[in-house]
Formats: structure tokens, C-alpha cells, sequence
């Protein structure tokens, strides 16, 4: 394929590229380098933080990254872009996180930093949240178990966050944060029906969408060249970037009204069913 035909495909990865267990259906890794083969460029577009893409996923063969639902872009190890929290804003939520008694976890590219509390104070919302994903082993799963490298006694005061996230003993608490910390992007997530079981803190006016744009510009392409994959509220943005959108058949309702058209599920090829009807394999 022409090079100028080439289309940038952005991925979401929990639900998308994997499955809610973390397993990477063996279609969906070729339907990914098939794209590649033919002169498609693909990039993972994720909630996570470069810390938690692991090598099974750099592995399959992808040309670059969104982080922390677009606070970070990087193109073939090439730092894009990359908004951080302030120090003085991290320093404010852990403190703030802390005295609530919430527990919490920072998400940065140098890896993700547990509270002290974080491992026995998320055991019930991981299990909740692994139950409503669908997880066979819910009821044993724990959270070194959902954050294989997290770590458990690194600083907490921190100057390298993309986000924070922080365990809802119930919504006043996300209402709450909402409240204190007006200047930045208060959210939820959590399990089946993106029910919120916990709450996240980042900075404002950064969406998947923006960060898509910072990469279209930066390669001197087209928005009209850009098609995405997901399956959740958070991609929405990025479903209306994109010029052409998919959502998985395992999407919430909001993002299977907001995309183009739906595909199978996650476990059942819809990856790799979406690449060929849209003729990029």
C-alpha cells in the first residue's frame, strides 16, 4: 500500500486490545501487524501510563503511545508531548487523599506508586471490578495480581504524574475531589457499566482526542486519516476525533451510540473483524 494512503489507528488496550484478564487475543496481534505490513501506522491509546504497557503488548509491534488518557505521546520512542501534574497539585491530593483516608495509587511513566494502605484498602473494589469485567478468578484476584509492578514503598511526593487514582468509599468522596481540586479533570471508573468504583485526578483539558491531534500534526497527516478502537466513556473523545470509530461489542452503551459502528467482542476477534471490514488487513 501506497504510503500516503496509510492510516493512523489508535487502539484502546483493556477491553480492546486485551481482554479484561490482560490477555491478548492471538488475532488481535495479527490484525495488528497485518495493518503494519501494509503501511498503517498503530498506536496504543490508553489510561495507562507508559509504566504499565508491558512487553507482551510493545511486542506485538506498535509505532507509538497515548498515556494517561492523552497526557503523554510518543512516536517510535520519540517524546511527543508530555503534560504533567504539578509537584505542588501532587503534593496537595496525596495529602488531601491521605487525610480521607482514601487510598490511592500515582500513575507516572516511572512506574505506579502504591499508598501504604492501597493493597489491603482496594482488595474488595479490584475483586468488584474484576467480577464486573468478567474475570473468571474474580473472586482471588488481588491488586499485585491487577498491577503486577506496582510499587509499594516509593515517594509519594511526586513532580512525574500523568494522573491519580484513588479508591470511592462512595461517590461523595469523587464529588468531593471534584470540589477541592476545581482546576483539574476529576473522573470515574470501575467495573461493568463503568460503574465507579474509583476515582481519578488529572489535568484539565487533556482527552485522548487532544493528544491524537498533538500526533496528527506532528507527522503531517490528515485528521481524515485516523481511525480508533475502544470500548469506554473515555474514548468517546476520541470516537469524535477520529474519522472513522469502532467500538468493541463489549463497550458500554454510551460508546457504541458514539462510534460509527459496533464490532464483536474483545474475546470473540472483534479486533481483527474490525481491521478487515474496514479493509486495513
Amino acid at each position: 500500500m501506497e504510503v500516503e494512503l496509510s492510516q493512523l489507528i489508535f487502539l484502546d488496550v483493556d477491553g480492546t486490545v486485551c481482554d479484561y484478564e490482560g490477555k491478548v487475543p492471538a488475532s488481535a496481534v495479527q490484525a495488528i501487524r497485518a495493518a503494519r505490513a501494509n503501511g498503517h501506522l498503530v498506536y496504543l491509546c490508553t489510561g495507562r501510563s507508559r509504566a504499565e504497557i508491558y512487553q507482551e503488548l510493545w511486542d506485538i509491534g506498535v509505532d507509538g503511545l497515548i498515556g494517561g488518557n492523552g497526557s503523554y505521546v510518543e512516536h517510535r520512542e520519540e517524546v511527543v508531548a508530555h503534560q504533567l501534574i504539578s509537584a505542588e497539585d501532587s503534593r496537595g491530593i496525596v495529602d488531601w487523599l491521605t487525610a480521607r483516608g482514601l487510598p490511592f495509587f500515582l500513575e507516572s511513566n516511572n512506574g505506579l506508586f502504591a499508598s501504604p494502605d492501597f493493597e489491603e484498602g482496594a482488595a474488595t473494589a479490584i475483586r468488584v471490578y474484576a467480577a464486573g469485567k468478567g474475570n473468571q478468578d474474580a473472586a482471588s484476584f488481588t491488586v499485585r495480581k491487577a498491577f503486577p509492578e506496582m510499587i509499594f514503598d516509593g515517594e509519594l511526593y511526586r513532580s512525574d504524574l500523568n494522573k491519580i487514582s484513588f479508591v470511592l468509599h462512595d461517590y461523595q468522596d469523587f464529588l468531593d475531589a471534584k470540589q477541592q481540586f476545581p482546576h483539574l479533570k476529576a473522573g470515574t471508573w470501575g467495573g461493568k457499566g463503568e460503574h465507579a468504583l474509583f476515582g481519578d485526578l488529572a489535568l484539565d483539558g487533556i482527552t485522548k482526542a487532544t493528544a491524537m491531534q498533538k500526533l496528527v500534526e506532528h507527522l503531517n497527516k490528515s485528521q481524515t486519516d485516523t481511525v480508533a478502537f475502544g470500548d469506554a466513556a473515555v474514548d468517546i473523545p476520541m470516537f469524535e476525533y477520529a474519522a472513522r470509530s469502532v467500538a468493541m461489542g463489549n463497550s458500554g452503551q454510551g460508546a457504541k451510540d458514539a462510534a460509527d459502528w459496533v464490532t464483536a467482542d474483545v474475546t470473540e476477534d472483534g479486533l481483527y473483524k474490525g481491521f478487515a471490514r474496514l479493509e486495513l488487513i
